[in-house]
């Protein structure tokens, strides 16, 4: 784990916690990225009722990670799988075109393959989210931070909805063609 983004996380919950109590606050918040979280900030996450909003920075710049933090430290970058375990609220983006591009299948393979746009393998299978996780923190998940998981995020009555038109079947192409899609 990248201590120093673990020691700045820890510093921001540091502060939360003491205006929550002041202010008796209830309200969703966020922990945006969150490449560097420790399993005892997670669980201060949790506690606090917030959650992580998970971009794809590592599917771009994975390999400049890998090299200046090591590839320990990348590998659990976010901890993908730790997160979802853990039950707290995780959504995810592209997060514009500030660090990556506006694709999400591109997104949804790094979660997957667990590689990076060039292919280096960043993650184990053990960090890695199934299809359907993947595609769930982009719809449910990330309706859980706007506070409309009730009108969005699913196709189901009474659900908002958009709809696209795919060139593949994103469940069943195999894997590496996920970022083709």
């Amino acid at each position: 784990i990248h201590a120093t983004y673990d020691l700045t996380i820890t510093k921001v919950l540091d502060v939360f916690e003491q205006v929550f109590r002041a202010e008796d606050f209830k309200g969703r918040w966020i922990i945006d990225h969150a490449e560097g979280i420790s399993d005892r900030n997670i669980e201060r996450v949790k506690r606090l009722g917030g959650g992580v909003a998970v971009q794809d920075r590592m599917a771009f710049a994975g390999e400049y990670y890998a090299e200046r933090y090591g590839k320990e430290a990348a590998a659990a970058a976010p901890p993908l799988r730790k997160l979802i375990d853990s039950g707290v609220p995780v959504g995810a983006g592209t997060d514009l075109t500030r660090v990556s591009s506006y694709n999400p299948w591109l997104s949804l393979y790094w979660m997957v393959a667990g590689k990076t746009v060039g292919g280096t393998e960043l993650y184990a299978r053990e960090n890695r989210l199934t299809r359907e996780e993947a595609l769930r923190l982009y719809t449910l998940g990330s309706a859980w931070f706007s506070g409309e998981e009730e009108v969005k995020g699913r196709i189901a009555p009474g659900q908002y909805a958009d709809f696209a038109v795919l060139s593949a079947d994103y469940l069943s192409v195999p894997e590496e063609q996920i970022k083709n899609i």
